[in-house]
């Protein structure tokens, strides 16, 4: 442990939005910082910067041995590396490029966590803290392939929790909906787009765009993780802000009324 008592945190993807905002608020709160980036470039973050490739063991296993070799040990490890994409009709993306969506998203999360777990399992402590998304517990249309990882980060991490628990580990997955951050500027567009969709994935896109303008920023996202990084008896899912009563939806809306909900907010047609 530092002096403040927190320990040392690993964030990955943390050169900007979610992952920064993260890494910026747990400093503040105390802890020692190591953030990742696959290419991290000299700045006056107030924390460290590694490179990472989540989808490459020995670069996970590089960082993960950095981090223990510079600090001793990690406390927390938040898996924020991830990236989004465009909406689009499920069939509009090839199987490559399904499996891509989930070496970063979910094997990524996978691959940290095999690399962290041993040392946490050595000290009988740590924190994970995985994050997810709403659709990871609610259905959105033309963002399938992205859900799908998401609905999987939800299941590992509350699996992995009832594995851990007993050896002084906790899991949990933080769940937001729309954040206002960089990560839409650069989403993955499908790689087989087809005419069938091409008005209705420019309308839904554009729907998108007009909800994250209102939306809430990173620095929610950043004060969940912080909450259930310090929770005497941590929550296994956390939705902030607008998640939460998405979720509240998902949990007693009938599902009637939650499909037209759905279907109303993306401006679709009701069928």
């Amino acid at each position: 442990m530092n002096k403040q008592g927190k320990g040392v945190a690993l964030v990955t993807g943390a050169s900007s939005g979610i992952g920064e905002a993260t890494a910026d608020r747990l400093t503040l709160a105390g802890y020692t910082v190591f953030g990742t980036s696959r290419r991290p470039a000299p700045s006056g973050r107030s924390f460290e910067m590694l490179p990472l490739d989540v989808t490459r063991d020995e670069s996970v296993q590089a960082c993960v041995e950095a981090v223990i070799r510079q600090a001793g040990r990690i406390d927390l490890l938040v898996n924020n590396a991830g990236f989004g994409v465009a909406p689009a009709g499920a069939e509009e993306s090839s199987v490559e490029q399904a499996q891509a969506i989930f070496d970063t998203n979910f094997m990524g999360i996978v691959r940290m966590t095999r690399a962290a777990v041993p040392h946490m399992r050595q000290q009988s402590s740590g924190r994970i803290i995985n994050i997810g998304s709403v659709l990871g517990f609610l259905p959105m249309p033309y963002m399938a392939l992205y859900s799908a990882t998401k609905h999987a980060v939800a299941g590992y991490s509350e699996a992995l929790d009832h594995e851990l628990r007993t050896l002084g580990v906790r899991v949990s997955v933080v769940e937001p909906a729309y954040i206002n951050t960089s990560f839409d500027s650069n989403l993955m567009k499908p790689d087989t787009p087809l005419d069938v969709y091409r008005e209705v994935r420019t309308s839904v896109e554009r729907r998108v765009k007009e909800v994250l303008v209102g939306a809430d920023g990173p620095e929610v996202v950043a004060e969940m993780v912080l909450k259930a990084a310090l929770a005497d008896r941590p929550k296994i899912r956390y939705a902030p802000g607008l998640a939460s009563r998405m979720r509240w939806l998902r949990r007693f809306a009938p599902a009637s009324v939650l499909d037209a909900g759905v279907r109303k907010d993306l401006r679709l047609e009701a069928h």
